[in-house]
């Protein structure tokens, strides 16, 4: 009674839809958050009669076989890279990323890590760093008697002082690219870590190489279309209350054979 097993591997793979779906709708107000997206594939098939056999009764090929399927598996959950829309917040430090790129931050491993969360902080020390603390790429400290910043396209971050009229130049952001973005790996926090499959970081200012452009006193929202997810949410239980039934037809068939005399 193959429908048993086939049907759970299909309540399986709606079970794991649900829960990407869920994980977006969670996600539906984080900073830079993409959607993400359950892909699934068939199973192996049990070849009953391979196409392309001779018939025995007369040295003909058959035209087409009897292939079984097995049912199905998840294949890969993958990230929607379309870019969410600019929320107005007029903090110095908030930037929003026009475009594609990541910003680079320094974990406290050492490791680096990427982001497209821009509402930044300034620590005690004066650096710039994310909501969790971790500094930002590269290292740039704004003075104590800053009276405010200003952020232009370019990355690059002045600040103003009482008794100054020029600002001072303190730094300029840097942005990442990577050849396979959907192939970074989310580790929480809005944060990815390249992997073999994302490539290498390939930094270089903004508006360069394909990059976006930085705008201050903006945030990126997430992604998550709302009505397109509770849509997605209904198809997924009804398959799986579909796979449900034939779980329980396939259950009475093997009750009816049982109970033969």
């Amino acid at each position: 009674m193959r429908a048993l097993s086939i049907a759970a591997t299909g309540m399986s793979a709606q079970q794991t839809r649900v829960e990407v779906i869920s994980n977006n709708l969670a996600n539906m107000n984080t900073t830079g958050y993409n959607a993400r997206r359950a892909e699934f594939a068939d199973l192996h098939y049990q070849q009953v009669t391979r196409a392309g056999t001779i018939n025995a009764v007369d040295g003909s090929t058959l035209p087409t076989g009897v292939q079984l399927g097995l049912g199905v598996r998840a294949a890969a959950v993958s990230v929607n890279l379309s870019q969410g829309s600019l929320a107005q917040t007029g903090g110095d430090l908030d930037i929003a990323i026009e475009g594609r790129g990541y910003l680079e931050v320094t974990l406290p491993s050492g490791l680096s890590a990427y982001t497209r969360d821009g509402s930044l902080k300034r620590s005690g020390e004066g650096q710039i760093v994310t909501s969790d603390g971790y500094p930002v790429v590269p290292d740039i400290t704004i003075p104590d008697d800053a009276r405010s910043l200003s952020i232009n396209a370019d990355g690059e971050v002045y600040a103003y002082f009482s008794d100054r009229v020029q600002p001072e130049l303190l730094g300029s952001f840097t942005l990442a690219s990577f050849s396979n973005e959907k192939g970074l790996e989310a580790i929480g926090s809005n944060l990815f870590t390249e992997t073999a499959s994302s490539g290498p970081a390939n930094v270089a200012a903004p508006g360069q190489d394909g990059l976006g452009t930085v705008r201050q006193g903006y945030l990126e929202n997430s992604s998550v279309d709302a009505v397109l997810e509770v849509t997605e949410l209904i198809e997924a239980q009804r398959g799986y209350e579909l796979n449900a039934k034939v779980l329980s037809a396939a259950d009475q068939m093997l009750g009816a054979t049982t109970q033969i005399r």
